[in-house]
């Protein structure tokens, strides 16, 4: 069984013991998350689409990691026959949620 769930603006499938990283959630180590924002559920080829949400479904999961960093991202501008160069790097921050049940 999975579900496509909306998690701040971004739509991600998830399964039951499995990891997800979300972009950052507030809570501590070990804190429960519910998502109800459940888009779709499939149970075994048995599909349930919402409009716009699946009613009466939610996600239950629980925080491991309140903050991992990704993987550095380089932006760098130039302008040929210039002298212009910039360079700027980013790590986005996410959380590692454990997801324990759908339904």
């Amino acid at each position: 069984m999975y579900a496509i769930v909306e998690i701040a603006g971004q739509q991600t499938k998830v399964e039951s013991g499995k990891f997800i990283y979300a972009n950052k959630l507030s809570g501590n180590e070990g804190d429960a998350v519910e998502f109800t924002n459940v888009l779709l559920t499939d149970d075994n080829g048995t599909v349930t689409l919402g409009a716009p949400f699946v009613s009466g479904v939610k996600v239950t999961g629980k925080i491991l990691t309140p903050m991992v960093k990704g993987d550095k991202v380089i932006i760098f501008k130039k302008k040929r026959r210039k002298g212009y160069r910039k360079k700027n790097g980013h790590r986005q921050h996410f959380t590692k949620v454990l997801i324990e049940s759908i339904g």
